[in-house]
């Protein structure tokens, strides 16, 4: 094992390192950030046999390019359905994302939006040489804290670089990782705030999602949510999936970067398993929204953590002899 090292030929806006999230640091007002899907981030490292929360580069819409300066190293791309094109002595691929490839000193790799999705995720067989923050890689966007925030110029070095040739090809692209526009909420926990006439709207309306767009959140367009009262309930804390109403009425979902506390009524909360597929949905792209029980949101949690465990175990056994 050596190290390799790239440069930021061109890093579109947030394009960060994430790794699994901050955890445990809510309770202090940290968010624990981590990657926007983080479905994507796991099947990345699985296909290269690291941890599933280690650290990569998490790249929107505005796309990424590299080029390596020196060693080589096998890496891994998932999420979305972004391009990716290589170039050097070797000559030129383009192809999709969902794909394991080795570049090796002079290469070039660019990744830029394609057909679907919003966020991927570029794990290395090795680890990136980056700040630490607090016990976590990942970066708040709006501070620049963790990993960091990829800038033009910059360089990255991965340490302890893998080869690993059998790991080399395409990564299945399961049907759940695509957009999901089909959301299952649990109601509230502030849905008594609201009129019956608004809830029904909310639960029957469509909405859009617009370009008030980052890893903090997404503001919806659609039939207006305007509580009855209480604009200003005791701060309380807030989870990732919470779909927040301010005065004006306009719902937002809380993302990645969300803050810890808040005190604006919540009238929904997304199911935990549809966040992840939430997130690679485009602005302009339609949501509905559907109520379920608590019970069966639970439910459902359960059979997506196991469908995807299965997905990680038949991606780390590629790399088996």
């Amino acid at each position: 094992m050596s190290d390799a090292l790239f440069r930021v030929e061109f890093a579109g806006p947030f394009v960060t390192i994430q790794d699994g999230g901050r955890r445990g640091m809510m309770r202090y007002g940290l968010p624990a950030s981590g990657a926007m899907d983080r479905r994507a981030l796991k099947a990345a490292n699985a296909a290269l046999g690291n941890d599933p929360g280690a650290a990569g580069i998490e790249v929107s819409l505005g796309g990424l390019t590299l080029r390596c300066l020196s060693g080589q190293v096998t890496l891994a791309i998932a999420g979305g359905g972004f391009i990716v094109e290589t170039g050097g002595q070797r000559g030129g691929q383009r192809g999709g994302s969902w794909r394991v490839m080795t570049v090796t000193e002079g290469d070039r790799i660019a990744i830029r939006r394609g057909p679907w999705g919003s966020w991927c995720c570029l794990a290395f067989a090795g680890r990136p040489e980056v700040p630490q923050w607090l016990g976590s890689r990942s970066t708040h966007a709006a501070s620049g804290m963790g990993g960091g925030i990829l800038r033009n110029g910059q360089e990255l070095r991965v340490t302890g670089a893998r080869v690993l040739a059998r790991a080399e090809g395409p990564i299945p692209c399961p049907v759940w990782a695509r957009p999901r526009r089909e959301l299952r909420v649990v109601m509230g926990p502030q849905d008594r705030f609201f009129p019956a006439e608004a809830q029904a709207a909310f639960t029957e309306g469509i909405y859009r999602l617009t370009a008030a767009y980052d890893r903090m959140g997404v503001r919806l367009a659609g039939p207006p949510l305007v509580p009855e009262s209480a604009l200003g309930i005791p701060s309380e804390p807030i989870v990732r999936g919470s779909v927040q109403v301010a005065g004006d009425g306009v719902p937002t979902v809380l993302l990645a970067d969300h803050q810890t506390t808040g005190g604006y009524p919540k009238i929904a909360t997304l199911v935990s398993s549809d966040t992840d597929a939430f997130a690679q949905c485009r602005p302009g792209d339609p949501v509905v929204f559907h109520p379920v029980a608590p019970d069966r949101a639970r439910q459902i949690a359960r059979q997506d953590a196991q469908m995807q465990g299965a997905y990680l175990d038949r991606l780390r056994a590629r790399l088996l002899p």
